[in-house]
């Protein structure tokens, strides 16, 4: 075949060599703009696995790179006058202009044919070519070309940053953080040779406009940050290698993604590889790491397939399907620790001690768990774990051992949990008409002997009409006071763990099916009529919802007061208003329900004012020592809807109003809704508005196992998890959770601590049989 990479970046280069060295009856070119052995940057970093992956496919380059690179275990952070230190993270630097005349050495040994000072407009200019990458990086030519094509989405992020270097040698990955007048810089560092340093700068646009860097040059640019961070620099100046670039060199990351990334173009097979079809953040150092990968699994594919013009169609969907996927995990982590240094000075940097922002760094991805860094430096996570349980409260256990986070207590007005694991209200559809039963005292009892700190029926309805199904639980009368109160003594009298109630009115949802007969789907028959906050239904063919009247919000209002003081009475421990999910009050909350022209509908305060009525009106009637929480749904997953800034707008009100905590839901307001599934899909939701306004809130979604909250709790991101379908499939989940990580001291219910060590024992057991 005949090969043309454009661009002589690490991807073309890779590829062409490695292509050559599995073939060399192959004709392969790379063509650069730039002039031979010429580049431009500092440092590239990737990690151990990377280096791992190149020593299986061309161990000469490899041993060349090894040779050259600067390895490195440890992080550092200058925070707050404090130097942090741990080990164990295992990175790789090299010179950027060092590795890429490595690569274009060995292309030279394996007879790539090189072409410099050649700046390619198109991939016309090739057309004996049988295939041509696309390696020219994130202004690609050839993908602007054909953008119809690929369909190129590219989103330029608020901060600015500038990329310096400097002849001091760190010896760790440095995050140095600086705050000044108008907000806080931070400088990424690290080593890539015997003695240079890359050195990134990074600030959000606001504090970068108000110290006036907009209007500085390079020079000064340059002075202005040895000023700012002149004693990690400790007397070393800074340097630039980006004359060319007009202006201060400050730049905006261009975050891209391709719907595409091949194309036939009527003689030439084209395919993105590198920047030109991806980017992620400097922020987890993945760019280099993304192109070497690339150029691997492309050559792993031929080798695979077949190296003959025919099975090019074949190789390319194939690279493409592998790689997006790994392509997406990587782009999601760096977005994490990109958008955790956009609000760092806002979110965190103001508020979080030194131990605790260190590890909301260290974790930022979100792909380095608690177990994660327990394996890269015990040490540091076991002093960590000791300064966390101290400011919790936490005893020691009986042989001293230190609760992880998750096993801390906490405490909310009057009420104190045992530990940051909540079971959450899911509905059960086994009520009859509004009855608790003897399902719920076995269900919500099991799983408060379980090991949860606090458990939670369904949403419970404030009156006939409130109900979401025929099946849907209810406090409106005496009977079910009574069930009530069987099921909270029993929870009280014979466990360690609380319980509370979340009150709710199903709104324009109400009147379907149970699930299992088709959720969401409307009545067939014994419907009620329907209520919200504008004339809308929630399906096409759902019933549609009378505009509530004044009347209207009277009457629910005192149906939520008389709920609360049957709560109240029974003894609850806490109770969750439930503003989410599309439900009534959320209905008012949301622009894409709310189509309201007068005092109710319009602005947030407007849309706002009658679940703040609500909430008003049950904190007035529920005890001055017990919280109240607000469940909100902080993201529509929808065009028009709301967005975390507004949900953010709302906990605000909230807890002015007096709201203890937040739970941070999301989605399930309209029917048409996209959200974006992931692992902790939902925490970042509860990160932002605990964290910047500053209330205590509960983290929702995909959170399975003790690594997922432990994570979440240590790094500040949650006070409470609460954990939904796990505790649907173990009851005893908690005391599971609590085994499996080797924690001793979560107490089992006497009745069943015969039965805990022979759990404990099988574990182990299991350990040693998955090393065998």
């Amino acid at each position: 075949m005949r090969i043309v990479c454009i661009g002589g970046g690490p991807a073309g280069l890779y590829f062409a060599l490695l292509m050559k060295r599995q073939h060399p009856e192959h004709h392969v070119t790379v063509v650069e703009r730039n002039r031979a052995f010429d580049t431009f940057g500092w440092g590239v970093v990737f990690s151990d696995a990377t280096m791992q992956s190149m020593r299986q496919w061309d161990p000469e380059t490899a041993e060349a790179i090894e040779v050259s690179f600067n390895h490195w275990d440890d992080i550092e952070l200058v925070f707050k006058g404090r130097k942090i230190r741990t080990t164990g993270h295992g990175f790789v630097g090299i010179g950027r202009k060092k590795m890429l005349n490595i690569l274009q050495e060995r292309c030279l040994e394996l007879g790539v044919e090189l072409l410099f000072e050649r700046d390619v407009q198109g991939d016309e200019e090739f057309p004996e070519a049988d295939l041509i990458i696309a390696a020219d990086g994130v202004n690609s030519r050839i993908r602007n070309k054909y953008a119809d094509v690929f369909q190129p989405d590219m989103v330029m992020r608020p901060n600015r940053y500038i990329w310096l270097g400097t002849n001091k040698p760190f010896d760790a990955f440095t995050f140095d953080f600086q705050r000044t007048e108008h907000g806080w810089f931070q400088a990424h560092v690290y080593r890539f040779d015997d003695t240079t340093s890359t050195f990134i700068v990074e600030t959000t646009d606001e504090v970068f406009k108000a110290h006036g860097l907009d209007k500085m040059d390079q020079d000064q640019s340059i002075a202005f940050c040895e000023k700012l961070f002149a004693e990690s620099l400790d007397g070393h100046g800074l340097m630039t290698n980006a004359r060319h670039l007009r202006g201060s060199a400050w730049l905006n990351f261009g975050r891209l993604i391709c719907e595409k990334w091949s194309h036939f173009n009527g003689n030439s097979h084209v395919v993105l590889m590198g920047d030109s079809a991806h980017t992620a953040h400097f922020a987890i150092g993945s760019g280099t790491k993304l192109a070497i990968d690339d150029a691997i699994e492309l050559t792993r594919q031929f080798d695979l397939i077949g190296h003959d013009k025919a099975s090019i169609p074949a190789v390319l969907a194939a690279y493409e399907e592998v790689r997006r996927v790994d392509v997406a995990r990587i782009q999601n982590a760096a977005r994490n620790a990109m958008e955790w240094f956009e609000v760092v000075g806002t979110r965190y940097a103001d508020t979080l001690e030194p131990e605790q922002f260190m590890y909301s760094m260290l974790t930022r991805s979100q792909r380095i768990s608690h177990e994660n860094l327990r394996l890269r430096d015990k040490e540091w996570l076991e002093g960590f774990e000791r300064w966390f349980a101290e400011r919790a409260g936490a005893e020691k256990a009986a042989n001293g051992a230190v609760p992880p986070p998750m096993f801390t207590p906490f405490t909310l007005r009057g009420l104190t949990l045992r530990n940051r694991i909540v079971v959450s209200p899911m509905a059960m559809y086994s009520a009859t008409d509004g009855m608790p039963g003897d399902f719920h005292l076995v269900h919500l009892g099991a799983r408060a002997m379980g090991g949860a700190a606090l458990v939670f029926p369904e949403m419970t309805c404030v009156s006939p009409d409130a109900r979401i199904t025929p099946g849907c639980l209810g406090l409106w009368n005496d009977e079910q006071q009574q069930a009530f109160k069987r099921i909270v003594d029993f929870v009280h009298h014979e466990t360690p763990a609380k319980i509370g109630i979340q009150l709710g009115h199903a709104g324009r949802k109400g009147a379907t099916k149970l699930a299992w007969e088709g959720i969401d789907q409307p009545l067939a028959e014994g419907a009620w009529p329907l209520i919200s906050a504008s004339a809308l239904p929630y399906l096409k063919h759902s019933e549609t919802p009378r505009e509530m009247t004044r009347e209207d919000m009277d009457r629910v209002v005192a149906d939520f007061v008389a709920a609360t003081e049957r709560a109240r009475d029974i003894g609850f421990d806490i109770l969750e208003l439930h503003a989410a999910h599309g439900y009534l009050l959320s209905s008012f909350l949301s622009p894409l329900t709310n189509q309201r022209t007068d005092d109710y509908g319009g602005d947030h305060a407007a849309r706002a004012r009658f679940p703040l009525e609500v909430f008003h009106a049950i904190r007035k009637v529920w005890p001055e020592d017990k919280p109240i929480s607000v469940r909100l749904s902080t993201n529509d997953w929808h065009e028009g809807g709301n967005t975390p800034e507004d949900a953010a707008i709302f906990a605000r009100m909230f807890k002015e109003a007096g709201a203890d905590m937040i739970d941070c839901s999301s989605g399930q307001v309209v029917k048409e809704e996209k959200p974006v599934y992931g692992r902790l899909f939902q925490t970042p939701f509860s990160d932002k508005i605990r964290n910047e306004i500053q209330v205590p809130t509960i983290a929702v979604g995909a959170i399975s196992e003790a690594d997922h909250a432990n994570s979440i709790i240590a790094a500040g991101r949650a006070d409470l998890c609460a954990v939904a379908r796990p505790h649907l499939a173990d009851p005893s989940f908690v005391m599971h959770e609590a085994a499996k990580i080797g924690y001793d001291a979560q107490p089992w219910p006497k009745q069943y601590y015969s039965a805990r060590a022979q759990y404990v024992n099988n574990l182990a057991r299991a350990a040693t049989a998955g090393k065998s």
